[in-house]
């Protein structure tokens, strides 16, 4: 049981690590600094953070999820 919680940790770990690194080189490609004010640097590398954070969560949640549902499949038909 323990090994199985330690090895389901580590692949959502790794998946939210590797879809934020992806959501952050995508909105590299994303010229958001027109909507943002002049001269606020600061505000725009946090903003980009949070919103890289954000959507990588989301995305890598959606796909823990997906997994979780696939493995549960077996069920609908009485199989273990």
């Amino acid at each position: 049981m323990l090994p199985s919680l330690g090895q389901q940790a580590l692949v959502s770990i790794m998946a939210h690590l590797v879809f934020i690194a992806l959501t952050w080189w995508t909105l590299q490609g994303v010229h958001i600094e027109k909507i943002l004010k002049p001269n606020r640097v600061f505000q725009a590398r946090l903003f980009y953070i949070l919103l890289t954070i954000a959507i990588g969560s989301t995305v890598g949640n959606f796909f823990l999820d997906y997994l979780s549902w696939a493995k549960q499949l077996p069920f609908i038909f009485g199989g273990e």
